[in-house]
């Protein structure tokens, strides 16, 4: 296969991207999440320096097909192996775990890892061989398989606010709104009064960085209190991939009274997934406290927020 040769995923593909706790070597990364974007791929980029929990409790809430990670501070063996046995022993095995760290992971190291059961770390010799279009191929080629397409029991067990089944009800109004249209009748009847504040506004106004401070002050404020968030970006038009990024500004969100989703809009123009108002009702039928919806960029004529929340905020 030719480095110019683009897979076609049959499924749609999410992935975790970030670079290795202590490690702000982030230019690796930053070169793979784009070909994954280019490829068809939503990416959950959290940047650098991110530890194995953060990236492990993202994954699922995300439910991510795969993890991608670049390592380049030394501890590789170690913290590879540490996400893996974290997934696992949070129900969570068929998430793939993806890695690179050029040099600096010896060839022994990565046979070593893959026997553990990583699922493939690229070495410079693959980056040579295959191109770097041919490594994240391989990669989107493991990662392509249905997520959501299947319910077992999930529905039921929301209401314990696992992270995991919540994510994976989501995914399947998400991927397979016509196979579980029934899903959404079994669900409005288990919908609160719940508030949801709608967050949108211009692209870089802030918004991010506003929903991140709400969410700070809401957990001092409220210590029994549960908050999600569901998090909307752009998805591009002709690839149909999308970078959401919104996790990198978010400082307060690791913790456990905390839920966060981030969903792209699988349409152009429109700032607005439009399996949003099933993403907020599912959150709603967990029993969250409180629901903060936020838009991707939008210009001055986009007005979707209004019909999804109860206070708009631009």
């Amino acid at each position: 296969m030719t480095e110019e040769q683009i897979y076609n995923p049959v499924n749609k593909i999410r992935i975790v991207t970030a670079a290795s706790l202590f490690d702000g070597h982030d230019a690796a990364i930053n070169i793979m999440r784009r070909i994954m974007q280019r490829s068809g791929a939503e990416i959950i980029h959290l940047g650098h320096n991110r530890s194995a929990q953060e990236i492990v409790e993202t994954a699922i809430q995300e439910d991510v097909q795969g993890i991608a990670i670049t390592s380049y501070q030394g501890g590789h063996n170690e913290f590879f192996k540490y996400i893996f046995d974290l997934l696992k022993e949070k129900g969570c095995g068929h998430i793939r775990v993806f890695g690179g760290g050029g040099g600096t992971i010896l060839p022994s190291e990565i046979k070593d890892l893959q026997d553990y059961g990583i699922a493939r770390i690229y070495s410079p010799d693959d980056g040579r061989h295959m191109g770097l279009q041919g490594m994240i191929n391989d990669l989107l080629k493991q990662c392509d398989f249905p997520l959501g397409n299947e319910l077992n029991g999930e529905l039921k067990a929301i209401k314990n606010q696992s992270p995991h089944d919540i994510a994976r009800v989501i995914s399947s109004l998400e991927n397979y709104p016509e196979k579980h249209q029934n899903l959404l009748k079994d669900i409005n009847p288990q919908v609160k009064k719940i508030p949801v504040l709608g967050i949108t506004g211009t692209g870089g106004s802030g918004k991010s960085s506003m929903v991140d401070e709400l969410v700070r002050r809401f957990l001092l404020d409220f210590k029994d209190k549960k908050i999600a968030i569901v998090s909307v970006d752009p998805s591009k038009r002709k690839t149909g991939g999308a970078l959401l990024g919104d996790r990198i500004r978010m400082n307060a969100i690791n913790n456990d009274r905390v839920y966060m989703r981030s969903l792209a809009t699988r349409q152009s123009n429109l700032a607005l997934s439009k399996y949003v108002q099933g993403a907020v009702n599912v959150l709603k039928a967990a029993g969250f406290d409180l629901i903060i919806l936020e838009t991707s960029g939008i210009g001055q004529s986009d007005t979707e927020i209004v019909d999804h929340s109860d206070v708009p905020m631009y």
